[in-house]
C-alpha cells in the first residue's frame, strides 16, 4: 500500500524535527505560511541564528534535492523575509535544505549562497 504524499511529508518533516532537537536547535514554528508567498517548512533557532528551513524527502528512486528549484527557493526566501518583518525580528538568519534520503538525513546550511 502506497504512503499518501502528506503523511509521507508529515513523517519526513517529524524526522526532521526530531535531528534539528538533536543538533541543538529549538523549533519556532512548523508549516509557517505567508499568504500569496508560500510555506515554510520549520523555523528553528540556533545560537542567535533563525534557520528557515526546506525539507524534502523522496523514495530512493529519485533524488529528493531536485524538489528544491529556484520557483520554490524564491517563495522561502519571500516567505523569510515576509516573517522577519511581521514579527518584527532583527536577527540574523539562514535559509536552508534539509534532505532526507531514506533514514539519512542531509543538512544544507545557506543555500542561497
Amino acid at each position: 500500500m502506497r504512503e499518501l504524499p502528506k503523511h509521507f511529508g508529515d513523517q519526513s518533516e517529524d524526522l526532521a524535527t526530531l535531528f534539528l532537537e538533536q543538533e541543538g536547535y529549538i523549533i519556532v514554528e512548523r508549516n509557517y505560511f505567508a499568504r500569496k508567498l508560500g510555506e515554510i517548512d520549520i523555523i528553528a533557532q540556533k545560537d542567535e541564528v533563525m534557520h528557515f528551513i526546506e525539507v524534502k524527502s523522496g523514495r530512493a528512486d529519485f533524488e529528493p534535492a531536485y524538489n528544491f528549484t529556484p520557483a520554490k527557493l524564491r517563495k522561502v526566501i519571500n516567505s523569510t523575509h515576509y516573517y522577519l518583518k511581521s514579527k518584527q525580528i532583527d536577527l540574523p538568519f539562514s535559509i536552508d535544505a534539509l534532505i532526507i534520503r531514506g533514514d539519512e538525513v542531509e543538512f544544507i546550511e545557506n543555500v542561497t549562497l
